[in-house]
């Protein structure tokens, strides 16, 4: 996965981030729409969420909170890597501070303590707080198979790690339960389960047990002047 620099980035969107365009503010509208594919399709290309950031950052006027709320949520699903604390960074203090008459700031740090808990595998905490509170369905909703984006992306880290893992661990991890959790399993994942509820994952380069073989070159020399020293000290 690329979330930096996706094959799916058209030449127009290519010529916006790396010209002049980058700081034209007509650009705005060509990234927003960038961003409603993105979001429609799923992927993810963070180079060119963070120009239209940037971009409302030069140009107070064309704020959108919902498409600040958008990229977050789309930078979530690249975890664990820094593309949400960089989105993050790009968005100006004032529109992040606590305001009772605005709902961004809460949107923000909503979607920072899921960001927080992903980032700290924090799995089953991070389904609890998603069904905690309406507003995160509402945080989320633009972005087409959020949820199956990161139960792929929890998946895969899994198979980074584990050869085998037991199916009531990955339910919680993957927020499912029962034939849903199974499905998931067998199917998305294409590993397989035993009799008794053991998930067995292939062998990958991550996942594999590796050799590792430390040399040291010593040489008589080397021993000689050891000696040397230590007999010149005592003299």
């Amino acid at each position: 996965m690329d979330s930096e620099d996706p094959q799916e980035r058209p030449e127009d969107i290519s010529n916006i981030i790396n010209g002049l365009e980058r700081y034209n503010p007509e650009a705005v509208g060509n990234l927003e729409d960038y961003l409603r594919h993105q979001c429609e399709n799923r992927y993810t290309d963070s180079n060119a969420n963070r120009t239209l950031l940037k971009l409302y950052q030069l140009n107070p006027d064309r704020v959108k909170d919902e498409v600040i709320t958008n990229v977050l949520v789309k930078a979530l699903t690249c975890f664990p890597s820094p593309q949400f604390a960089l989105a993050l960074h790009l968005i100006p203090p004032h529109l992040m501070a606590p305001n009772p008459r605005a709902e961004l700031p809460e949107a923000i740090s909503k979607l920072r303590e899921l960001n927080n808990q992903l980032q700290g595998a924090q799995y089953a905490r991070f389904w609890a707080t998603l069904d905690s509170d309406d507003l995160y369905a509402d945080l989320t909703t633009d972005i087409d198979g959020f949820e199956e984006l990161i139960r792929v992306r929890i998946a895969t880290l899994v198979s980074h790690a584990y050869r085998e893992i037991e199916l009531s661990v990955l339910e919680q991890w993957l927020g499912l339960e029962g034939q849903a959790a199974l499905k998931f399993v067998t199917e998305t994942a294409g590993w397989k389960v035993d009799e008794g509820g053991l998930v067995k994952i292939p062998r990958n380069p991550e996942n594999e047990a590796k050799k590792s073989e430390v040399r040291e070159d010593v040489n008589v020399d080397m021993f000689s002047r050891v000696i040397r020293r230590a007999w010149e000290e005592t003299v």
